[in-house]
């Protein structure tokens, strides 16, 4: 299953190439990402993301359903930034992101003791826009958000936008079903436009998994 993701990942970007006002953006391109919403570890929850070239890039393994903290590793098993459940901050679902590995369970020195950033479910009730998911914030304190996240995670359609409204990251589904597999919602694309941090974006794919499922 993984090397016909890998496979799967070539042709997707192949497809892109094909359609380049959705790979450049002037000039450079934009990173494109499968998700499989699938731990390569069998006893594990988790996530495995192949890149363009069908190299294994960040991955996620959790022994729990619902988490107080999630790491997310590069392809080579290093943590990139650690996600932290905060009940501190009301009822409303909110994470604190961190960079590199910190917690209680922590195996290698700390690179980030404060958070970087602070994802926050967005209620719908207290808010007029209906398609908002979550609000990103890079202090805790802040009344103005860093990023938005619009659309809707369970039909995998999302944009990520910074507070010009400039889309910088995109879920994509990926329908497919080849040789008898269909892949619904568990293998999605992900595109992270130029300057975007493709980890972060990984990590809001992570916490949104997280919010509503």
């Amino acid at each position: 299953m993984f090397l016909f993701l890998k496979s799967l990942s070539r042709s997707v970007h192949e497809e892109h190439q094909e359609q380049p006002e959705l790979s450049k953006t002037k000039g450079d391109l934009c990173t494109s990402l499968t998700v499989w919403r699938k731990s390569l570890i069998i006893s594990c929850n988790g996530f495995t993301v192949i890149d363009s070239d069908g190299n294994l890039v960040y991955r996620v393994d959790n022994y729990m359903a619902r988490p107080k903290e999630l790491i997310l590793m590069d392809g080579s098993g290093k943590s990139i930034l650690t996600m932290h459940r905060n009940k501190n901050l009301g009822l409303i679902d909110t994470w604190l992101v961190y960079g590199g590995e910190v917690g209680d369970y922590c195996t290698s020195a700390k690179s980030s003791e404060k958070p970087i950033f602070y994802v926050k479910k967005c209620i719908n009730i207290l808010h007029g826009n209906p398609n908002v998911l979550a609000y990103v914030y890079c202090q805790s304190s802040d009344k103005r958000y860093a990023y938005m996240i619009e659309g809707s995670y369970s039909h995998r359609s999302c944009k990520v936008v910074d507070e010009t409204k400039r889309m910088v990251a995109e879920i994509r589904r990926k329908d497919a079903i080849i040789g008898g597999i269909s892949f619904g919602l568990e293998v999605f694309m992900l595109i992270v436009q130029p300057g975007f941090d493709p980890g972060f974006a990984m990590a809001l794919v992570i916490l949104l998994d997280q919010m509503f499922s």
